[in-house]
Order: structure tokens, then C-alpha cells, then sequence
């Protein structure tokens, strides 16, 4: 399983008069997006052009540092979507499932929680990366 993104920017912010030091975190999180692609062994289970990463990958990154006891299944809630579940994470008997409810048919094979993690964290990374790129402070992603 594999969250990748290309093209990360900030194309709306001077649209909205604002510049990565005035731009309030909630604007941040919906306005760096980049083209994501979930794929599975070059497979893909999902794709969107001009998605909310950093929105996903703070969500992410503040789901993964929950307790075991206390994660359950992720359904990321974005300000950018009318319905929950663009990205889903769904733990199942053979493994932890990447999906979206937009492409409810379509899911990555099961794959473990550590490859789970390791993925997420790399994903994470690359949209921390490109935050710093936009020559913006990436704190409002909690890094891992």
C-alpha cells in the first residue's frame, strides 16, 4: 500500500490574499493539496487531484500516535469534502485495508500494522517536506 502526492502547492492561498505567514492553520490544512494516489503493487484503489494533504497527513499522524487501546478504524473527516471517508483504514481478519469511500469497491490488499505505519510515516514525511519546500513551518503536522 502506497500514499503517494505530486504537485504539492498552495495555489489558492493568493487567491485568498493571504501568504504562508498570514494564513491561519485551518486554511493551511485545506489549501496545500497535491495530486494523491492510494495505489497496492502499482494497482490503484483510489485517486484525486488537488486533495487536502497536509489535512490528511496531520489527521493521520494524530491517529497513529493514539494509544493501541483506543484507535479504531480511520475515516478521514475533511473540511474539503461534504462526506466522510476519502481515505479509509479499516482493520480486517487478514490485515489493515486502505480504501475510499468514493471507490467503495476498490481496497489495498491487507497489509500488516507495521507496513502500515512505515507507509504512513513515509507519506507523512513527504507532505512535511513539502510544506517546508512552500517555505511554510510545518508544525500544524505532528511529526512521528
Amino acid at each position: 500500500m502506497k500514499l503517494a502526492c505530486r504537485n504539492l502547492g498552495s495555489p489558492d492561498l493568493a487567491r485568498r490574499g493571504l501568504t504562508a505567514d498570514s494564513a491561519p492553520v485551518e486554511v493551511l490544512l485545506v489549501d496545500i493539496e497535491a495530486d494523491l494516489v492510494i495505489s497496492d503493487d502499482g494497482r490503484t484503489v483510489w485517486n484525486e487531484d488537488g486533495f487536502p494533504v497536509a489535512e490528511l497527513a496531520r489527521a493521520l499522524s494524530l491517529w497513529l500516535r493514539l494509544p493501541d487501546g483506543e484507535r479504531r478504524d480511520f475515516t478521514f473527516d475533511s473540511m474539503s469534502y461534504d462526506v466522510p471517508g476519502a481515505v479509509r483504514i479499516t482493520a480486517t481478519e487478514g490485515g489493515w485495508r486502505v480504501g475510499s469511500v468514493f471507490a467503495p469497491d476498490t481496497w489495498g490488499s491487507p497489509t500488516t500494522w507495521p507496513r502500515l505505519v512505515a507507509d504512513l510515516a513515509a507519506f507523512i514525511a513527504t507532505v512535511r517536506e513539502g510544506v517546508i519546500a512552500l517555505g511554510i513551518k510545518p508544525d500544524f503536522i505532528p511529526d512521528l
